[in-house]
């Protein structure tokens, strides 16, 4: 939260904070050194979690192994009740200020008329990028869904599971766990920097879906990983051992035992960084070009425009993309699940 760029731009008021004072200082002062400077602040958060990352790790243990059983715990009325209660508020809470967005995507001129229509989800009219800018985030979502997961968690299995080259994955650890400090915008200015010189032999894909894919997909890397990592861990190392002693290849042990064991984290990985896709707005606000408008930028160009209510709108539609991406994720873990957590049942 610490480098979060969209939630203090929108309601922040008066209350500086360092991601927005980069947003600032370049973009309003044009002043690249102290944008600079203060994204150095913002990296030493990451020196603190890769620490502590690393001592956590010494200190846990694999949780599956030959002999593991699931845990059945114990029935405690009671305490369920009381709990389910307390959860009950908090999601009414949270559910009335969802409301007060979808009311205000239905009002015909916020707040001064307050009837209600569906004007405002006729996006084609208004600045922001129209309905185009909504299909693009989709497709940007679901390219870094699919290929972010794929290339992450075997990245992470080469972490956790490859023999040898101590140093070498220590100094991978390290870097992914970086992009959890550095903020969106100083990631969005580092891509404009780099991929946009003319000799760069990858400037080819800037402006392109490319470009925000791979962008979005080095954003969102440390959760992620650290979500794939930690399942492989509980994953005892005797499995491999076992398959080296009967000569069958570490590849096919990979998709016989530590990629079905560990599907649920997979499907997670998965719908986090399709629904962080949908909604990031700091890292691509610099990176989008004409073709390539997102629903998320959208809605904050509308904001800074004063169309709320057709923000809202946008806003919305991105809700509901998201419920949607979640749901799918239930029905595909549902099935998935059910043919590969066998283990899991005594």
């Amino acid at each position: 939260m610490i480098t979060d760029f969209g939630v203090p731009k929108v309601i922040g008021g008066q209350f500086n904070v360092l991601a927005t004072d980069i947003y600032k200082q370049v973009i309003g002062q044009q002043n690249f050194e102290m944008g600079a400077a203060v994204s150095v602040i913002l990296l030493l958060p990451a020196i603190l979690t890769f620490a502590t990352d690393r001592w956590l790790q010494r200190r846990q243990s694999a949780l599956l192994t030959s002999k593991a059983v699931p845990w059945t715990p114990p029935a405690r009325p009671l305490v369920d009740k009381v709990f389910l209660g307390l959860m009950c508020f908090i999601s009414a809470f949270i559910v009335s200020i969802i409301a007060m967005a979808v009311y205000a995507s239905l009002v015909t001129f916020w707040p001064y008329n307050l009837s209600l229509s569906l004007k405002n989800y006729n996006f084609d009219l208004m600045d922001g990028g129209g309905w185009a800018a909504y299909w693009n985030s989709i497709q940007m979502a679901s390219y870094t869904a699919i290929i972010g997961t794929i290339f992450i968690f075997f990245q992470s299995y080469l972490v956790a599971k490859l023999a040898g080259f101590a140093v070498l994955k220590w100094l991978f650890h390290l870097f992914a766990i970086l992009p959890l400090a550095v903020p969106g915008l100083v990631l969005g200015l580092a891509y404009i920097f780099f991929f946009n010189a003319p000799d760069n032999p990858l400037n080819g894909i800037y402006g392109t879906m490319t470009i925000l894919v791979v962008c979005t997909i080095s954003h969102f890397y440390t959760v992620c990983h650290l979500t794939a990592t930690t399942a492989l861990k509980q994953i005892d190392t005797e499995f491999e051992a076992v398959s080296a002693s009967l000569k069958v290849p570490q590849i096919l042990t990979f998709w016989r035992v530590s990629l079905p064991v560990c599907m649920p984290a997979v499907l997670d990985i998965a719908s986090y960084l399709f629904v962080n896709a949908m909604t990031t707005v700091s890292a691509l606000v610099f990176l989008y070009s004409y073709n390539t408008n997102l629903a998320s930028v959208a809605v904050l160009n509308m904001d800074e425009a004063g169309d709320i209510a057709p923000a809202a709108a946008m806003a919305v539609m991105i809700m509901l993309t998201c419920m949607v991406a979640r749901l799918i994720h239930w029905l595909l873990g549902s099935v998935l699940l059910k043919h590969t957590q066998h283990w899991r049942r005594r």
